[in-house]
Formats: C-alpha cells, structure tokens, sequence
C-alpha cells in the first residue's frame, strides 16, 4: 500500500465489528455512518440510546442495519464496549464522546480488559503529497520514554499493523540524533541493539537498522552522503522515535508543515482500539477506523 486512500478501497479479509464508547456525538456518528456506507464495518454503539438518536439527527445521519444501539448508561458506556470485545460480540473497541484516560482504564482492567502483557503503543500512518509511499511513526502517544525492552515492543507493535497493511517485510528505522554508536547517548545504543535483535530473529517480521538520523532513514541520497550501506537507510517504511516528546513533534510536524494525511491506532492489545481527537479531520477519523478493522492476511 503506497497511499492511504487504499484502505477505503480494500475490501477486509472479513467485515468486523467495532464497539463504540459513548457514542453520542455527532463528528464520531457521521464518521459510522460513512464506514456504514463504505461496508467497512458494522458497529455496536454503546450509551444512552435517546442521547445517540439526537446526536444522529443533529449531524442529519441515518443509522442503518449494520449499526446496532445498545442502551448504556454513559458512565458505563467504556466498560460496556471494553466487555463486548473481550467477551467476542467486538472485535475493535473506538473511543467516542469519552475521555482517553476513562477508556484506557477500562482496556486495562485487569478481569475484562484487552491486555496481553505487552507495551501498548500508538502507531501512525502518514501519507505525504511529495513523497512516494505511506511511513509508519511510532510511539507519539502512549510510551513517554520506552527502555529497550519496551522499544523492542512498540517495533512488534508496528509490524503488526504494516502487516495488516499488506507490507510483508517493513524496513524499519530506529531514530537518533546521530547515525553512529555514541555511549553517551542512550537513543543511539538502544538502536543499535534493537538492530542486533533483529539480526538474531529476537524481532521477527521486518528488517531493523539504527542508529539512524531522520534525513539517513527516508531520502537515499542523504544515507549516500554519509557513507552508510543499509537495507533501511533512505528506504525507510516505519520510523522509531527515541520518546514521546521526538515522535509527537515529528507527529505533528508532518501534518501542518507536510501536509501529511494520517490514521492511527493503539497496537499491542487483544483488538485494536481508535482513539481519535475531536480536532482529527472527519478523514482522520475514517482513515483510522479503516485501518483498525483490516485484519492480516493468513
């Protein structure tokens, strides 16, 4: 897949259904109705029924026959989308009119939740008008300053959705200010090491190079000017930031100065999980309930 707009085209292997939490509000509503529309996915939506109606008629949506409500008290609405897809009724928990700390507390509940003892972490699409295919960037969201063994999971985390995406072997760089070893800065010996992990099959599914500078991991010719031979520099599918703070600036730099269109989601649980902001473009939001539904071919 080398632009975004392929996974509205892309049929799922199988339609799956996403539980929505608090569901009554109107941005999220036309969002389902343009997946409905699409065959993307059918829904479970989860709050107060009446609540849910009014929102679809103020956002002048009709809510068709693959779209079901389920009565919820809103306080209850997270937990009641959480349950649905650890009991099997679900297969994609998407955060509606609810706060992000109120839904992750019911993904992490420890009796009904979605964890699998892995680092969860956010994984984005970008889809760049100057540039010739999709890049992954990770973790601009969840992880505020992964170690090694966390970094070796949020990599996992993303292959799995560049899987999903049809990338059979992604290249993936680990990011640094530099692109050689320096013990002084940790960023570039967790890269190196995430490298060697790799080479041992310790990180399977893709092909892990680092340390490597920004520039060394998506433009050929500046991996040429420095002299570095690599599988990965310049060809880069899926960037690693070192932290939070260096992947949400990238994050949010591709998207006002790249003019980047993007989806995202949280990778690393039982099911993925759509956690969009209300500032998201109603694109964003369809792009990424797009993405959270497409399953990995066997």
């Amino acid at each position: 897949m080398d632009r975004l707009d392929q996974l509205l085209k892309k049929e799922p292997v199988e339609k799956r259904t996403v539980a929505v939490a608090q569901a009554a509000e109107e941005g999220i509503l036309e969002t389902i109705a343009q997946a409905e529309s699409r065959n993307l996915c059918s829904f479970l939506l989860f709050g107060e029924a009446e609540q849910i109606h009014e929102a679809a008629g103020r956002a002048g949506v009709s809510l068709g026959e693959s779209i079901s409500i389920i009565d919820t008290p809103a306080e209850q609405s997270s937990m009641a989308a959480v349950r649905a897809v650890s009991e099997g009724s679900a297969d994609v928990v998407m955060k509606g009119n609810v706060d992000t700390a109120t839904l992750m507390k019911q993904v992490l509940h420890k009796e009904y939740g979605l964890t699998t003892g892995k680092v969860l972490s956010h994984v984005a699409l970008f889809d760049f008008p100057d540039y010739d295919r999709i890049l992954f960037l990770t973790d601009s969201a969840m992880n505020i300053s992964p170690q090694l063994k966390e970094k070796s999971q949020i990599i996992e985390n993303a292959v799995q959705v560049a899987h999903q995406t049809g990338i059979p072997e992604p290249k993936v760089a680990v990011l640094a200010a530099v692109e050689k070893v320096n013990p002084s800065m940790e960023a570039t010996t967790d890269a190196a090491l995430l490298a060697q992990m790799n080479y041992r099959n310790q990180i399977k599914g893709c092909i892990v190079d680092g340390p490597l500078a920004f520039d060394n991991a998506v433009n050929e010719q500046a991996a040429r000017q420095k002299g570095i031979e690599s599988n990965v520099a310049g060809k880069a599918d899926v960037l690693v930031a070192p932290d939070i703070e260096v992947a949400n600036v990238l994050y949010k730099s591709f998207v006002y100065f790249g003019n980047a269109r993007v989806a995202g989601m949280i990778s690393g649980a039982k099911a993925p999980i759509v956690v969009t902001s209300r500032s998201d473009s109603p694109e964003t939001k369809l792009l990424s309930l797009a993405l959270a539904v497409q399953k990995e071919e066997e």
